[in-house]
This record gives C-alpha cells, structure tokens and sequence, in this order.
C-alpha cells in the first residue's frame, strides 16, 4: 500500500485513515475496549447467534483496521483464541501504537498477509469468522468473491458463523450478497443497513440457527449486561424490517 496511514481526533475519540477523510476505524480514548462504531458493534450480533455460552473459541478477523474487533473480542470472550490476519504492516504498527492492540502471543496470532490466500492456504478451522478488510478505495478486492467465501465455508466448525462488513462492494450489496448465499447454500441473512452506509451479513454452517427475534432481544440484553454493548436497536431495526419470517431468524 502507498497511501500513508493518518491519524486524526475529535471530540476525545481517535480515528484510523489511509490517506482520506474515509474512516478505517475508530476508539474512544478514555474507552478502548468499546466499539465505537455502529458497524462494528453489528458485527458483534454474532454473538447472539449461538447459545453455548462458550461461544466462540476460535475466531480468524480478517482486517485489523484500528483492531476494535479484536480487543472486544479479546476481553469479552477470554477463552477465545484469536487469529487476524492484515495485509499492511503499517496498520499493525498503528494499532499497537494508537489503538491499543494487545500484546499477548498466547491468544492473539498475528498474520501479515492477504486473507484471502490465508484463508485458501490453512487447514484451521474457525467458530466466527470477521470479515472487514478494504483498501483506501473502500473496495475489497478478492474478500469479495465466491471462492473466498467458499473457503470461509470450508474453514467453519459445525457451530461457525462468518459475519461480513460489505461496505463500499464494487458491484453493490446485493451483488456481494449473492456470492455469499451461493457459497453457503442460501443460508445467509443481511441486516438493514447502518446509518453510516455499512450493511452487515451473515452466514452459517454446520448446526442450524433457529432463534425467534423476541429470544434474540433476550440475548441482546444479557450481552449488554455483560459488556455494556447495546444491540438492542439493532434487534429494533432487525424486528422493524420485516426480513425474518413468522418473528424467526434462521440461517
């Protein structure tokens, strides 16, 4: 990459760009641990998609960015081995630098690369995989296509989820969505999308989930008594949309 990484802050928060005013990611100084972006915190709807409390143990982040995701992660779900993968080393630097990226090799393996060869390359296998890498265009290459989502499939266990940002798709959403329902067989959901552009989607293997959405809130209310996140808009929006038929979220 030749575009350079800048820092900026605002108002107490610190935002991660790759040489634009577009924002890669952000942290609230005096809250490291929290997400403070809305897409981010959609992400972590993940996490209500399972009922083993567990849940997950082993999760692949493809895409650092100001590494918001994984320090959630990180300190929510301490049994949770993590494996992130970034292609640019300077934004390794910058998030152990600025954003206060753990330092702790036991839990945290660290690969400087492309995800997409990563994912095409390895033999592991991922309870939750994150998808949230883009270039200083928006745009991110071959994470969107459907070999790479194929072998995101391949890489789940019987419980995996994969949950992807598809902000700034070349072809659209809905085109970048459709690559994922081929890979997985249809059993894909989208939620609405955020205020800031970013539409979150989901997709499962192995194990089916069958949730109804008054459970889902259920779950969404025990995570934010456990970690202060509230997705309880979130399941307002989900429930609003009408896109889960008889009040059932399955994937």
């Amino acid at each position: 990459m030749t575009t350079p990484i800048d820092i900026s802050e605002q108002a107490g928060v610190r935002y991660l760009h790759f040489g634009s005013s577009w924002v890669q990611g952000a942290m609230r100084i005096a809250r490291p641990w929290n997400l403070e972006l809305e897409y981010t915190r959609e992400m972590m709807a993940s996490l209500l998609l399972r009922e083993e409390t567990r849940w997950p143990r082993k999760i692949l982040l493809i895409g650092l960015g100001a590494a918001s995701l994984t320090k959630f992660l990180y300190r929510y779900r301490p049994d949770a081995h993590l494996t992130i993968v970034e292609i640019e080393p300077a934004v390794v630097a910058a998030a152990r630098h600025f954003f206060k990226l753990p330092e702790d090799d036991k839990r945290i393996h660290l690969v400087i690369g492309c995800g997409a060869d990563f994912i095409l390359g390895t033999d592991k296998k991922f309870d939750l995989i994150l998808v949230d890498g883009f270039n200083e265009h928006a745009h991110p290459g071959q994470l969107n296509s459907l070999p790479f989502y194929q072998a995101c499939r391949s890489r789940l266990t019987e419980q995996g989820i994969m949950a992807v940002n598809m902000l700034g798709l070349s072809k659209g959403v809905l085109g970048g969505f459709t690559h994922i329902l081929n890979a997985f067989e249809d059993r894909g959901l989208m939620f609405p999308s955020c205020e800031s552009g970013n539409t979150i989607a989901f997709a499962a293997e192995g194990d089916q989930v069958s949730i109804s959405l008054e459970d889902l809130k259920l779950n969404a209310e025990i995570l934010k008594k456990e970690t202060g996140l509230n997705l309880l808009p979130t399941m307002t929006r989900l429930a609003q949309a009408k896109i889960c038929a008889n009040n059932m979220l399955i994937i």
